[in-house]
């Protein structure tokens, strides 16, 4: 578990804008992703911002005390500012779960959907969604749902690109959840859950062909290195 917090997460008296708690969610995905406290630049990079801008709103959240911030030594959350990030997290995901699963959107469609209803904060709508839901661990592209304690399961997982030759594994995530990304998914008839076995890596270009059911296919280092995988027996 990411953590092992037992106290129940609740909504956070103060008022702050959709950038604001975008900047709060980036530094969240962030650090799981990288373990550790992030720099402006990969907040600039995950945000598709200026790095000028980027500094000045993370000062900007300091002053709130929801972010530490030390030049040269990068951004991490605080106490306060992982409970906001987190709430809005586990909105998003829980969201996506009810789109594609209760309204029956496509994968590729949920995201900018889920990034206008994660901003609703109402944890009462929030813990009836997920019970209505039963509970769901994961959101449709792969990435682990935090519960209501604030906990999220990191879970052990490769990229695709850097799977040997021979070995089987199985697909379950993406890094890159745009919509061409995973229309490109779809009409490649890839999926989660789909198994995969790698027939042979391409030293210069690091593409892979593959195996997936029946089918043999070429994949891209840029398609591999965006798919999660778990080595399976």
């Amino acid at each position: 578990m990411y953590s092992s917090n037992k106290e129940y997460i609740c909504s956070v008296n103060i008022e702050l804008s959709y950038t604001e708690e975008n900047y709060l969610k980036a530094v969240f995905s962030l650090s799981i992703e990288k373990g550790n406290a992030v720099s402006t630049n990969q907040i600039s990079k995950k945000l598709t911002t200026k790095a000028s801008s980027v500094t000045d709103m993370i000062k900007k959240l300091a002053e709130k005390k929801l972010v530490d911030y030390k030049k040269y030594k990068g951004v991490s959350l605080t106490k306060k500012g992982r409970e906001i990030a987190v709430l809005i997290v586990r909105n998003h995901r829980l969201w996506e779960v009810f789109l594609v699963e209760k309204l029956d959107f496509k994968w590729d469609e949920v995201h900018d959907l889920a990034e206008q209803l994660e901003h609703v904060k109402s944890k009462q709508l929030t813990d009836k969604l997920d019970t209505f839901l039963n509970f769901p661990t994961h959101d449709p592209h792969g990435d682990p749902i935090p519960d209501k304690y604030g906990n999220l399961n990191k879970d052990i997982k490769e990229d695709l690109s850097s799977i040997d030759e021979g070995v089987k594994c199985i697909i379950v995530g993406v890094r890159d959840s745009s919509s061409l990304f995973l229309k490109f998914l779809d009409n490649s008839n890839i999926k989660l859950g789909s198994k995969i076995k790698v027939v042979e890596k391409e030293d210069f270009d690091n593409s892979m062909l593959v195996e997936i059911g029946t089918k043999t296919l070429s994949l891209s280092n840029q398609i591999t290195k965006n798919l999660f995988v778990k080595i399976i027996n």
